[in-house]
């Protein structure tokens, strides 16, 4: 049933066992980064669970998608109301709760009950990309999988399913991926995101002219990526990384933005070790602060006046 699907077989077939000797907890959270496959695991988990063999959308899979930043208590009790539904097709169903992270504590609570005690039939899959924001209580009361990311073999198996043959994205994706099949994705089908790592090369030129004006004017054109806004940080973080990186080493085939080689090898000139190490501390701040909730806005305003600084 998952040999289409790469990676975490032993999880798959461990749990595709317990399914046929019915053997199953209640409740399981599946744990691990965005875009590593929680999706597809929880989907597959599903099917084990109703017995069926064909990929497609069933009635007695429920899926549950927070339409806000966070699952609040009212969101919960709509799931429990449905958890109380009768199955429709068999004697089981499957409720899956989407970025479990978002479940407020109190949200939790309310939902602590149906983990410990569903009506017969029911099973309750929680996607979460942090182990940390899950109560102790419920954590206790689910089978815990924690999906790592993919080695090195597993993600070029994935890209070559996926019909890249670009050796030099290839090499991108591979390094850009860190393991996580849905970054592979991104950065090799991305629009928005290669329009990113445009801006972002643009950016750096500027800082290096240090046109004030011009350099923070990009808060307009980074404003877009409000969605993604880890991302922005990660990305331009590995661009510094790369430009010191072959500022030390001049080894081409260190940089993860390979596909950038000549913007690198360009800014290895433009901006000193001093310089570069100042944006990285700046970097660690811009995380800092939306990690504290700081607005994205005002988080890449403060970013642009440090890289300003000298």
């Amino acid at each position: 049933m998952h040999n289409d699907f790469i990676g975490f077989d032993r999880i798959i077939e461990g749990f595709n066992k317990r399914a046929y000797k019915n053997n199953l907890s209640h409740a399981h959270l599946i744990i691990g980064p965005e875009g590593i496959g929680k999706s597809l695991i929880a989907k597959k988990f599903a099917m084990s669970i109703l017995a069926k063999t064909v990929d497609k959308d069933y009635v007695d899979i429920i899926n549950y998608r927070p339409q806000k930043a966070s699952f609040g208590v009212e969101e919960v009790r709509g799931i429990i109301e449905e958890v109380n539904k009768k199955p429709y097709e068999g004697d089981k169903k499957v409720i899956i709760i989407h970025q479990g992270s978002r479940l407020t504590k109190p949200a939790q609570n309310a939902l602590l009950k149906t983990v410990e005690e569903p009506p017969k039939g029911v099973y309750i899959i929680i996607l979460s990309e942090s182990l940390e924001l899950m109560l102790d209580t419920i954590k206790s009361r689910s089978q815990i999988y924690k999906l790592t990311p993919l080695n090195r073999e597993e993600i070029i198996r994935f890209i070559k399913k996926i019909g890249e043959e670009d050796n030099e994205k290839i090499l991108v994706a591979i390094s850009y991926a860190e393991g996580v099949p849905g970054r592979v994705l991104k950065i090799l089908r991305d629009k928005d995101l290669a329009n990113l790592r445009d801006i972002i090369v643009e950016l750096f030129k500027e800082i290096s002219k240090g046109d004030g004006e011009k350099v923070l004017a990009y808060e307009n054109k980074l404003s877009k990526y409000k969605g993604d806004k880890e991302e922005v940080i990660n990305i331009i973080a590995l661009f510094i990384r790369d430009i010191l990186v072959y500022k030390e080493l001049e080894h081409k085939n260190m940089i993860v933005n390979l596909d950038k080689f000549n913007d690198i090898n360009e800014l290895t000139s433009l901006l000193s070790y001093k310089k570069l190490n100042s944006m990285l501390e700046y970097i660690n701040e811009a995380r800092t602060n939306l990690l504290n909730n700081v607005s994205y806005s005002i988080t890449i305003s403060m970013l642009l006046i440090g890289f300003l600084e000298d």
